[in-house]
């Protein structure tokens, strides 16, 4: 059994629905049913994968070989998309990439799954805390509404921030992470990751310009980061191989919905293979 980890930046919101209303939200983003992050189904990111790979016109047979058919499984499995480093509103700069332990934590399991072995420790961070480079220690951090106060990065920032890193496709976001990286408690987190998301109205209008249909849309915003895994049923590495000369050639995927609106659109990053 091998798998590849692969890191999702979204250049624009996300849309990946859950197809049903949510309180006073018609369409809300997918949820992990115990963590409520935000979630790209595994189902939903493997369709929009083959759907990818068909509308680059590779060869119907490399499709269903990994991607399977109705009466046949595929050579490659796709776990969902886990929420991994959420964009928020900053005082002292643009914004912050913010992630939690916990986040941190599965990220490692998940690369040791894949047989990535990760020698940093996960930090620990107390509640109304933020660890960044960002600012000085006992300097007030401003996320959203919210006032934490700056603690000093360990001396492991620099190689937690390279396996982050090693997810992002463009050179030039890379470079900016090690500043932009925030890590605050599980709790809080959660909280942002539930309630924090941008939520837009959109509207139906007829010939007259009279609303006929008003809703409330949740979405990923832009800068959002995630991963998933693919996974080989088998010890023959050559569809996991295929897939990372696809990627290569062509990083960029559609998922979930308001395509025609100009949303989904994520760069891929193949994990590499090394120890960090």
């Amino acid at each position: 059994m091998q798998a590849i980890m692969v890191g999702m930046l979204a250049e624009v919101p996300l849309h990946p629905g859950a197809g049903q209303s949510v309180g006073a939200i018609d369409l809300p983003v997918q949820r992990e049913s115990t963590t409520k992050y935000p979630v790209l189904v595994g189902s939903s990111l493997k369709g929009a994968l083959r759907d990818y790979a068909e509308q680059e016109g590779h060869p119907d047979s490399q499709i269903n070989e990994i991607f399977g058919l109705p009466d046949q499984i595929g050579s490659l499995g796709v776990t969902d998309g886990k929420l991994l480093l959420l964009p928020l509103r900053a005082l002292h700069q643009a914004y912050a990439w913010v992630t939690c332990p916990y986040a941190l934590e599965r990220l490692k399991r998940d690369l040791a799954f894949a047989g990535q072995l990760i020698s940093w420790e996960i930090p620990t961070v107390a509640d109304q805390e933020a660890i960044t480079a960002s600012c000085d220690p006992g300097q007030s951090v401003f996320l959203e509404e919210y006032v934490y106060t700056a603690t000093a990065p360990s001396d492991q920032w620099s190689a937690i921030t390279a396996t982050l890193a090693s997810l992002l496709h463009h050179s030039s976001t890379r470079a900016r992470l090690s500043q932009q990286l925030t890590i605050i408690s599980n709790d809080e987190f959660a909280h942002f990751a539930e309630y924090g998301l941008p939520v837009r109205a959109r509207n139906k209008l007829d010939d007259n310009k009279t609303s006929k249909a008003l809703w409330y849309e949740e979405s990923l915003p832009t800068d959002t980061v995630l991963y998933f895994l693919f996974i080989s049923r088998s010890d023959d590495s050559s569809a996991l191989t295929l897939l990372q000369e696809w990627l290569a050639t062509q990083p960029y995927l559609q998922v979930g919905g308001n395509e025609s609106v100009g949303q989904g659109w994520c760069v891929l990053q193949v994990y590499p293979n090394e120890v960090l």
